[in-house]
């Protein structure tokens, strides 16, 4: 599966002494710079005709033309499972995704995943990077993710997302009673020593999450956090550093916390509740087609809901 792109532009004056990819990327800012890096390379670019190199600089004036295929980026198979679409249009699809559902395939995960359903369900997914996916939820973090149709619009949610103009808020339960809401602003890159870990080091990446209290509980609290950036397991390596650990978190939330005096349907539920009780409740951003703000909100999953009320008892 293929798609033609078919670009022509005059280069303006003021990107005169730029480099010719600057200058694509300006032109063309839907694609990234490096893949017009890799269409001029491919000599599917021509300026006044001529073949050059992404470092060649420009006068301005000149004549481009861009002809290229958009090959098929995933290897991955489509896929018939059920899949839950809150919304679509020709460029854009919002899915509210359960609990247990890997996002990507990959080792020990070929089949079965989100990506395999959406494939199936949006086949020319199959040309864009990550099928589309703009972000990702953690196998077992319920909620909202948006995917982008075409390339166009998949660089245009990246910008919004790099730029932090998207609203990324969730909700959890949280082991612990909470003063205060408040903002963790704490690095976050690979454990030095269990790989498979995040944690909390200064040489990490940026990382900023903005927290709310819903609720109070006897030993436990009800929270609505907004990302401000993105990184891998994010929330629930912030609230387990601030000895807050996410309720159900296998990795970071160390032993099971069961409150003095809790009801034996609570001890149940909270020895049974094997995942982290983290849900992708909203998610807006400015359509990139449309220009519209959107918005979507998606209800806590049943085991969620129910955990709510045993704490309250």
């Amino acid at each position: 599966m293929s798609k033609s792109v078919h670009l022509q532009a005059h280069i303006p004056e003021s990107l005169a002494g730029q480099r010719l990819d600057q200058a694509l990327a300006a032109l063309f800012p839907e694609y990234s710079r490096s893949r017009l890096q890799t269409w001029i390379r491919d000599d599917s670019v021509r300026v006044n005709g001529n073949i050059l190199r992404p470092r060649d600089r420009v006068r301005g004036g000149e004549f481009v033309e861009l002809l290229s295929e958009l090959k098929e980026e995933t290897p991955w198979t489509p896929e018939d499972v059920p899949l839950e679409v809150v919304y679509s249009d020709p460029y854009l699809l919002v899915v509210d995704k359960p609990a247990g559902w890997v996002v990507h395939p990959g080792a020990g995960n070929a089949n079965g995943t989100l990506v395999n359903a959406l494939l199936h369900h949006a086949p020319e997914l199959s040309l864009l990077p990550r099928a589309g996916l703009i972000h990702r939820l953690d196998k077992d973090t319920t909620g909202l993710l948006v995917v982008a149709r075409t390339l166009e619009v998949y660089y245009a949610l990246t910008k919004q997302l790099q730029k932090r103009a998207m609203l990324r808020e969730y909700e959890a339960l949280v082991n612990g009673v909470m003063l205060a809401g408040g903002t963790v602003d704490a690095p976050l890159g690979r454990h030095p020593i269990d790989r498979t870990k995040i944690a909390v080091m200064a040489s990490g990446r940026p990382a900023v999450t903005h927290y709310w209290v819903i609720q109070r509980f006897s030993a436990h609290t009800h929270l609505r956090l907004h990302l401000e950036t993105g990184r891998t397991h994010q929330i629930r390596v912030h609230m387990a550093h601030l000895r807050y650990p996410v309720v159900g978190d296998p990795v970071y939330g160390g032993r099971v916390r069961v409150p003095m005096g809790a009801s034996k349907a609570l001890i149940t539920a909270l020895q049974n509740f094997q995942r982290q009780a983290l849900h992708a409740a909203r998610l807006g951003f400015i359509h990139p087609v449309t220009e519209k703000e959107m918005e979507w909100q998606s209800p806590l999953p049943a085991d969620f809901q129910n955990l709510l009320k045993l704490v309250v008892s």
